[in-house]
């Protein structure tokens, strides 16, 4: 997935939970590859599923435009782990429990008795199910609220065509809770089916095996096979078209948007094999990707069979794709060998980031991937620089905490450098097919830190010795910031964007005379971020004057210059920051934009003049960033 750096969806408040025996764990992998993990235990989770592990789940749902709810039932069959077990405990927030039946060979569905416990701003509440010794599944008839914080209701003026309205969720890293009553943890996996009743005309789509020439009649039925955590579990429904990208491959869209998403998208194939030929196969039988409306939270989301995306990676010449390679990356860390709670969250993105940069280096080649590479250092340092060094650690300790907390760039790019440094002390192909077989041992498993280390040693580091340099990985997981020997990598292309940059810098080089023809986005992000310090107003006009950049069309520039804007006071971008802010919903690039407006007082009251009109719009995720960011009062805004 593509986080931002900022926001959490609530308030750390905790409901003591431990005692009353309710936490979920992590299904133990084989005595002599697993560690002894006293944090093996889901914080974030009511989930009894030590004693009661749910295997699969069965969706009936109507979807509701107009009352803006799911309304139906979700059965859930279940293994009893102890034999004694009475009771089966799930996850919820603000859902509206209308009844709870269980089902036993004996005796078909019948009415059981259950208690929805008290709800906590984090964590939503318990739904305690009562089992009769002979029950195997039980079947919960419920409703979502509009105001769950999973879904987002999109009327049809907040999409591409304008005419049909559209729904998506957006699971990770607790929400599922809040459209589904499940055990709601990333140690958990299931498969899934759900049948889905929808306007006609409308299409649905989830994260199982979806078929573009189904008729789009208002009635759907779809089915992972795959077991998967509940965070992957996604559903969108719209007026979408398809397009093939190859054999397994393909791009769901607004039917406005779907031919510049395919040819956006033409390397996904290309990708797939890269990855296949470095760390075995690919396991989810398709790989299709759905191009949301704006107001997506994020860059992606790496639901397995249909990455959902965002559409300002559409920059018309493919050079915003590494998030496609980010997502399928998921595929192999994430998907199939996955985080077993949340402060484990690194192993899903920093391994992900690593194999990210594998793909783009493998189809785009060496520059491209090593430009990105210092792009994502410079993040990261810039992300340090704010944190508390508590969160600087790769297994952060998100005790009371929201999940969410957890989400900055240390996971990502930090954990990307850890396993680079493992690459550069023991050689890349060693360190790939050490890979290759770490996804084959633990396919379709919830893994934790300790986990991931006793196997590092035991397959990579202790297996030969003398081949491999010391790695001193308690510093790099559990140690703040960076160590002193970590990678650095470096780009020649931006060592020439620097040349340039000093050379306009001290007055020897005109503004229109810098040679950008040949220049990717990412040296364009090089160069802005590089010159930010610098650019006055003034100096802003000769650059625009040069290269239109307040009317660029690729939202990762329009954003650095936008935030660039902001800070020298350019009033000539004030019309397309305004415009900006309303027609995007990434929390990546909307948060730091409000964050900066918000630094002065005019520019804080600038910044609700437009928020007031743009937050309908915005995922409550990205809402809850802002709100936090201005201060936001429901009852009193200014």
């Amino acid at each position: 997935m593509h986080f931002s750096t900022l926001g959490s969806r609530y308030r750390a408040r905790w409901a003591v939970i431990a005692s009353a025996g309710l936490m979920a764990c992590a299904a133990p992998a084989p005595p002599d590859e697993t560690a002894t993990d006293p944090d093996r235990r889901d914080l974030h989770s009511y989930a009894n599923a030590d004693a009661v592990r749910v295997t699969h789940l069965e969706l009936d749902l109507d979807v509701s435009f107009d009352d803006r709810t799911l309304a139906g039932s979700a059965m859930l069959s279940f293994d009893r782990l102890d034999t004694d077990a009475g009771s089966l405990v799930v996850d919820t927030r603000d859902l509206d429990i209308d009844g709870v039946e269980a089902w036993s060979p004996n005796g078909g569905f019948e009415a059981t008795t259950y208690v929805l416990g008290e709800a906590d701003a984090v964590l939503g509440a318990p739904l305690r199910i009562e089992l009769p010794p002979a029950a195997t599944r039980v079947r919960v008839t419920y409703r979502t609220r509009p105001e769950a914080t999973a879904l987002q209701w999109l009327g049809a003026e907040q999409t591409a065509g304008g005419q049909h309205p559209f729904l998506f969720t957006q699971s990770q890293a607790i929400h599922a809770r809040s459209w589904i009553p499940l055990q709601d943890s990333p140690g958990v996996r299931v498969t899934y089916g759900a049948r889905l009743r929808t306007p006609p005309g409308l299409r649905a789509v989830m994260s199982a095996a979806n078929d573009p020439d189904a008729a789009a009649d208002g009635d759907y039925r779809l089915d992972m096979r795959q077991p998967i955590p509940s965070y992957l579990i996604a559903l969108a429904v719209g007026n979408l078209s398809f397009a093939p990208l190859g054999p397994r491959a393909g791009v769901y869209a607004e039917p406005s948007v779907v031919e510049a998403a395919a040819d956006e998208f033409a390397d996904t194939e290309a990708m797939i094999a890269a990855t296949e030929r470095l760390y075995g196969p690919y396991r989810w039988d398709r790989y299709d990707l759905l191009v949301l409306p704006p107001s997506f939270p994020f860059g992606g989301m790496e639901n397995p069979r249909l990455t959902f995306a965002t559409p300002t990676i559409l920059a018309g010449d493919r050079s915003l794709v590494s998030l496609v390679a980010h997502e399928l990356a998921h595929s192999w860390s994430g998907n199939l060998v996955t985080n077993a709670t949340w402060r484990d969250f690194w192993l899903n993105e920093g391994v992900t980031t690593y194999i990210e940069r594998r793909i783009v280096e493998e189809v785009f080649g060496t520059r491209r991937a090593e430009m990105e590479a210092v792009l994502g250092r410079d993040v990261l340092l810039a992300e340090l620089d704010r944190l508390d060094d508590a969160d600087e650690v790769l297994r952060v300790d998100l005790a009371g905490r929201d999940p969410d907390e957890g989400m900055t760039q240390v996971p990502y790019e930090k954990g990307a450098l850890l396993l680079r440094h493992l690459e550069e002390r023991t050689g890349r192909a060693r360190f790939d097919e050490f890979l290759r077989g770490y996804f084959d041992h633990f396919a379709f498993r919830s893994i934790t830190t300790a986990d991931f280390v006793a196997y590092v040693r035991r397959h990579l580091l202790d297996a030969d010795p003398a081949g491999a340099e010391p790695v001193a990985l308690e510093a790099w997981i559990d140690g703040p910031g960076l160590p002193a020997d970590a990678p650095r990598p470096e780009s020649d292309a931006f060592g020439e964007v620097e040349r340039q940059l000093a050379a306009w810098t001290d007055g020897t080089q005109r503004a229109g005379d810098i040679e950008t023809a040949a220049w990717t986005t990412q040296e364009w992000l090089h160069f802005l971020s590089a010159a930010s310090s610098d650019l006055s107003a003034d100096r802003m006009a000769a650059l625009d004057d040069a290269f239109g950049l307040t009317v660029s069309g690729n939202a990762e520039i329009a954003h650095q210059w936008l935030l660039a804007a902001i800070r020298a006071g350019y009033r000539r971008a004030d019309d397309r920051l305004e415009q900006y802010l309303l027609d995007i919903g990434r929390r990546k690039l909307i948060a730091p934009l409000y964050e900066a407006l918000a630094a002065t007082p005019a520019g804080r009251d600038r910044a609700l003049a437009i928020y007031r009109r743009a937050r309908p719009g915005y995922h409550p995720i990205s809402v809850d960033a802002i709100d936090a960011i201005l201060r936001w009062d429901d009852r009193d805004p200014g």
